[in-house]
């Protein structure tokens, strides 16, 4: 929430920014991440394990599912959480974006 200043009333008000709006509405993002030809599936799935936090199973499949299909969700959860892991795999090479 930020304070701004409503020139009709003459006053300063709280505004809900995007964020904060998608969050109330239960709104989510996806974290997209696409296929490459220059990292291994043992390091995309290790990334998935350390950043995303899923099980080595769940990452192994996902890998599967890129490989073959090109890309895959990967996590849905609001924009501002998606954020700093979709920021952490490019870090570390991998091709992820994030999608309404």
């Amino acid at each position: 929430m930020i304070t701004a200043y409503n020139p009709e009333v003459e006053e300063l008000e709280e505004v809900l920014v995007e964020d904060e709006i998608d969050e109330l509405l239960g709104h989510h993002s996806r974290l997209i991440v696409y296929n490459d030809d220059h990292n291994t599936f043992e390091w995309v799935i290790q990334c998935f394990v350390e950043v995303l936090e899923h099980a080595q199973d769940q990452a192994e499949q996902l890998a599967l599912i890129i490989h073959f299909k090109g890309k895959a969700t990967v996590k849905t959860a609001p924009k501002k959480e998606l954020k700093p892991k979709k920021d952490a795999l490019i870090d570390r090479g991998l091709s992820a974006v994030i999608e309404d």
